[in-house]
């Protein structure tokens, strides 16, 4: 089995940016073929979507094939991903699973505290903390999070320490303004007789791996080394397909799951327009709503598995432990 999953995750590799372009398709990930509403032990490509789409409403370009190099696909509607951030208590000392923010955002989950160069910080999202992209170093971070009541500076708990930026493009226009200015400036070129002609494209944000910020707390003793509900974490494991995972979050506390899909590429939306494309992500079933972005994932045995970020109505998106530890040099 483990081989014929790493064949389908090569498939992926090396087809998931075709199969991610494709209108509708909003993630691709590794994960099990369901048939007749039952799921099999067949591992596949699957490619969720918006919504479910009549195949003779879409372009050939735009059918997601039946198979990619021999591996059979799956098509799954999950609706738009978004990053979660919504309206919890005051908490002294904080554990991992309560509500924070950045001075200047609604409210998150603290994920857990995590160590850099031996000094507690609070882990959670860059959209959280350092509101998504827009905070500076040593901006104020609440705790409850503004949309809980906090107030700065009176619920001030840390500063912002870093963060890794998110990089995001502008979502495609609905209507076909770009195309009618190129159309009226190339008319002015051939009139011109100029031989240079434009074309309407869609700019592209680069990939990212990880929605994670880190924070300074003002005082050690605010620190609780341990998840609201769950206890303390043990260390880091892979994510892997299949596994039950758990978290605690700021708005539907605690819940249960597993890993439905690996090696994800997925779309999200960022608000005011923007979108940003994440790869190596891990998708779970609906296990958050809004506000529990920043929590912390974990398995059964309460190792650390990922970040939560985003979601759906039907799925849960994280990022794999590892690669925000590393982007941020974190230890336990």
């Amino acid at each position: 089995m483990s081989d014929n999953i790493e064949s389908v995750r090569a498939a992926l590799k090396e087809r998931g940016k075709d199969l991610l372009a494709r209108s509708n398709v909003v993630a691709t990930g590794v994960g099990y073929k369901v048939t007749g509403g039952k799921r099999t032990d067949t591992p596949c490509i699957i490619c969720s979507v918006e919504q479910k789409v009549a195949a003779s409403n879409l372009s050939s370009q735009d059918l997601v094939p039946r198979e990619v190099q021999g591996i059979p696909t799956d098509v799954v509607k999950t609706g738009i991903f978004r990053v979660f951030q919504a309206p919890a208590g005051r908490f002294r000392p904080a554990p991992g699973g309560v509500s924070i923010g950045h001075k200047d955002i609604t409210a998150g989950t603290l994920g857990c505290w995590v160590k850099r160069n031996d000094q507690w910080h609070i882990l959670s999202n860059n959209h959280v903390m350092a509101n998504s992209n827009d905070a500076q170093i040593g901006d104020p971070i609440l705790q409850p999070g503004p949309h809980d009541g906090g107030r700065n500076p009176d619920d001030k708990i840390a500063t912002l320490t870093d963060f890794v930026p998110v990089q995001m493009a502008g979502l495609p226009s609905d209507c076909d303004l770009a195309g009618r200015i190129v159309r009226a400036l190339n008319k002015v070129a051939e009139i011109l007789s100029s031989d240079t002609r434009l074309q309407a494209v869609k700019t592209l944000a680069g990939e990212n791996l990880v929605d994670a910020a880190i924070a300074r707390p003002l005082n050690d003793a605010d620190v609780k080394p341990e998840i609201l509900g769950i206890g303390e974490i043990q260390g880091l494991t892979e994510g892997l397909l299949g596994m039950k995972v758990k978290k605690s979050g700021r708005t539907t506390e605690f819940t249960e799951d597993e890993i439905l899909q690996v090696d994800v590429t997925v779309n999200v939306q960022y608000g005011a327009g923007l979108i940003a494309t994440f790869k190596d992500q891990l998708m779970a079933g609906p296990m958050s709503q809004g506000g529990d972005s920043g929590s912390a994932v974990l398995d059964e045995n309460n190792n650390l598995v990922g970040l939560l970020f985003a979601g759906s109505d039907q799925n849960t998106i994280f990022n794999r432990i590892q690669n925000v530890f590393s982007a941020l040099r974190l230890t336990l």
